[in-house]
């Protein structure tokens, strides 16, 4: 099942005639999830084609507006349409007392269950959304005052099932094959044990999907990039701009394709980028020339991951 990356918004801090403020939704089997919710998302979701009542969960990584300002206006949408379904927050600390000052985030005045996770100030790592197929994990960015950033990865799932070779071991086909794919040994009548693992491809591996910024190039940027199939990096200035970046607590593109680089990642896409690059082309040539799989966020774009793609070349017979 292919997951979709939308960059809804890659501004910095200011929105542009051709950039808004952050978001990134993910696609995935039908529903959406959020990274950031600056000004303006729902509207950013109707120009993606994207139904808000899909919205399952909403990260934010820190309480600067141009990454959270989104947040009521979406909300009252939700509450309109008579939602019902729970919303999940994964919010920084002063998130809760952000949203019960704003009118319309108040969760106590909302016709749906609002789930918020406040993270700690403390945070070094946690899981913090999870379902049967995937996880979403946080970690501490170097930003100025509290920002975290995110991965999301699908579970390994289970090889694929082989009937020829479970016939040629003597399984008959039936119920005893969905034992087998359900990872129980069966026992054929010869008496012979037929364990999972024998009839089953190599265990494929899920998508990854990391989320850094805003932040300076540091450990926890790094752990989320580590071999990530897409991240998405802040990139808010060139290098002459480095020690702007420094002082504000961003990355350059260059820093954001050395991280790239230096963890793995299989493709970068800068994003958050300052307003004074009205064409990012220097930004793209200087981190290319570290990371050749580097690109300019397009927003609105589908950047199509398929787990399929990852999965191992048959052995051949």
């Amino acid at each position: 099942m292919t997951t979709n990356v939308i960059p809804l918004g890659t501004a910095s801090a200011l929105p542009t005639q051709d950039r808004h403020l952050s978001c990134v939704a993910v696609e995935r089997k039908g529903r959406v999830l959020l990274f950031d919710c600056g000004e303006g998302t729902q509207y950013r979701l109707l120009d993606a084609g994207l139904k808000r009542v899909r919205v399952d969960a909403i990260f934010v990584t820190h309480l600067h507006g141009d990454h959270c300002y989104g947040l009521p206006g979406l909300l009252s949408t939700l509450a309109l349409q008579q939602r019902r379904d729970p919303v999940t927050l994964v919010l920084p600390p002063g998130g809760r007392a952000m949203l019960q000052a704003l009118p319309g985030g108040d969760p106590e005045g909302l016709p749906f269950p609002l789930r918020i996770t406040e993270v700690s100030e403390d945070l070094v790592h946690a899981v913090v959304y999870e379902t049967d197929e995937f996880t979403v994990e946080a970690r501490p960015l170097d930003h100025r005052g509290f920002a975290m950033g995110f991965r999301l990865a699908e579970r390994t799932r289970p090889g694929r099932f082989d009937p020829e070779r479970a016939k040629a071991m003597g399984v008959p086909e039936g119920p005893a094959f969905g034992r087998l794919q359900d990872g129980t040994p069966v026992t054929t009548a010869e008496g012979t044990t037929v364990r999972p693992d024998q009839v089953t491809g190599p265990p494929r591996p899920g998508i990854s999907v990391a989320y850094v910024t805003d932040t300076r190039p540091c450990d926890g940027g790094r752990a989320l990039a580590a071999e990530a199939d897409l991240l998405y990096h802040d990139a808010t200035f060139a290098d002459d701009h480095h020690a702007r970046a420094e002082k504000t607590g961003h990355s350059t593109a260059r820093e954001a394709a050395t991280v790239a680089r230096d963890t793995g990642a299989e493709r970068l896409l800068l994003g958050h980028l300052s307003a004074r690059y009205a064409d990012p082309t220097p930004l793209l040539q200087e981190a290319q020339s570290v990371f050749a799989a580097a690109e300019i966020a397009e927003e609105l774009r589908r950047y199509a991951l398929d787990p399929r793609e990852k999965e191992p070349e048959p052995s051949p017979e």
